[in-house]
């Protein structure tokens, strides 16, 4: 149980830093991200837009000291990216294929985090079963 816990926390540590790049990025320096020039408000909304995206990153890393014991978290971030992901795909379906990165995203918020979720039920049940717990 050990080692799949401590693969879990290496893996959801490594994909958060997607969130905590970009979003950082995007906090910082605005629409450069896609090169595309847009209004200030639009500029705004976009760094708005990107902080939110940080501070889930930095959510789920929150989750890794004691990942197996923090299921309701790591379940309502993961609907977050989900619902996210599928406001991207509406996007996708009305307006045409975005670029390769943001493909990549999609990738992530529908595929990618829901399996790390299941990941972290089962992991979270491992240690229920073995100390008496319940996950939160």
């Amino acid at each position: 149980m050990e080692r799949e816990r401590k693969l879990l926390q290496q893996s959801v540590a490594v994909v958060a830093t997607i969130p905590v790049a970009t979003g950082l990025y995007g906090v910082l320096f605005g629409q450069a991200l896609t090169g595309d020039a847009v209004s200030i408000s639009a500029e705004s909304h976009f760094r708005f837009m990107s902080g939110l995206l940080l501070g889930i990153g930095l959510c789920f890393w929150s989750t890794l000291p004691s990942i197996e014991i923090r299921t309701g978290r790591f379940r309502l971030l993961t609907l977050l990216v989900v619902i996210g992901g599928l406001g991207r795909l509406i996007g996708l379906i009305l307006t045409g294929l975005p670029s390769f990165f943001m493909v990549g995203g999609l990738i992530v918020e529908l595929i990618v985090a829901p399996v790390l979720c299941l990941w972290q039920t089962r992991v979270a049940n491992l240690y229920a079963e073995e100390f008496g717990v319940a996950a939160d």
